[in-house]
């Protein structure tokens, strides 16, 4: 009975973080409204899913932020950089305005964080793979960064 318990908290952990309460309501929205009702809760319209990028897409829009130290993961198609500050204080204001874009858009980061050294990975999980959407938060980060 109490491995049931540590199970079930452990699943509705993963479901809060899989799900936020925006997305739910996108998906609740989505399933039984009327464009009159997604304007009525304040949405324009649900977000499309992301594209995949193509292979020119590729060639063309990857290849600055290649040149500006993000690195493409052996193990799955995604991107990651190491961001380094004067200190903690400075990490986190960076980590701050992402999020801030990263919930407009949203689509948010896999990051770690100690002290001052911020490392990023992206990657749409809904496409599996590279997406404008981390593009995007990429040439954010790196003019935060400058």
């Amino acid at each position: 009975m109490a491995l049931n318990k540590i199970s079930c908290r452990a699943a509705c952990l993963a479901a809060i973080h899989f799900h936020p309460a925006r997305s739910v309501h996108y998906a609740r929205l989505a399933i039984n409204a009327s464009p009159s009702r997604v304007a009525a809760a304040g949405f324009s319209s649900i977000p499309p899913p992301a594209d995949k990028l193509s292979q020119d897409e590729r060639d063309n829009l990857l290849q600055p932020l290649l040149q500006a130290g993000w690195k493409m993961q052996s193990n799955r198609d995604a991107i990651e950089k190491e961001f380094m500050f004067k200190n903690f204080n400075e990490a986190f204001g960076f980590m701050s305005r992402v999020a801030l874009l990263a919930e407009k858009m949203d689509h948010h980061p896999e990051w770690f964080n100690v002290y001052n050294k911020v490392q990023v990975t992206l990657s749409s999980h809904d496409v599996n793979g590279l997406s404008k959407r981390d593009i995007k938060m990429a040439t954010f980060m790196n003019t935060l960064h400058q």
